[in-house]
């Protein structure tokens, strides 16, 4: 149930290739180093992963140069795992932190990368196409409290609500 209900929330976002008005994606983007596993640390409320824990998000290199995504979650009140397979593409180069993900067709999402450990890429801070998507990401489900009020500065930045954050539990 919750896989059909990603479906449906990512489908609603067609054409929501944008990013809010004080995002800029990061540049010297390399996307080898950001594919493997990565912990959703912290998230703004939405449908698509409400009452998940355990979120993760495993990003892979696809034959024709674009990312598979495979997103993973539990659900404890239906005692099971949900997953979503996605796919991933740059909206304009290579370099450029600014991806369109679907997890449905071909309706397209906003995944924009406005920060990140550019040198060892151990956290990434994720906007979607408005200021309602908001990921923190990290290589390990647990970060310093630095990283986290440095996540949380950022955000409120760029006009994030940050007293809606959600942070998961690993």
């Amino acid at each position: 149930m919750k896989l059909i209900i990603t479906i449906l929330a990512v489908s609603a976002l067609a054409g929501c290739l944008g990013m809010p008005e004080k995002v800029k994606p990061v540049n010297q983007f390399e996307l080898p180093k950001y594919l493997g596993k990565w912990y959703e640390v912290a998230r703004l409320d939405h449908s698509f992963e409400r009452g998940l824990s355990q979120v993760t998000a495993e990003y892979q290199l696809k034959d024709d140069g674009g990312v598979k995504v495979i997103n993973r979650g539990f659900s404890e009140k239906e005692n099971e795992w949900s997953e979503a397979l996605g796919k991933a593409y740059f909206v304009e180069d290579e370099s450029t932190g600014y991806l369109k993900v679907s997890f449905f067709g071909p309706f397209y999402g906003s995944y924009v990368i406005f920060e990140m450990d550019q040198e060892n890429y151990q956290y990434a801070f994720v906007s979607g196409p408005d200021t309602d998507f908001l990921w923190l990401l990290s290589r390990t489900p647990d970060i310093s409290d630095e990283l986290r009020n440095q996540f949380i500065t950022s955000a409120q930045d760029k006009g994030f609500d940050t007293r809606k954050l959600i942070f998961v539990e690993h």
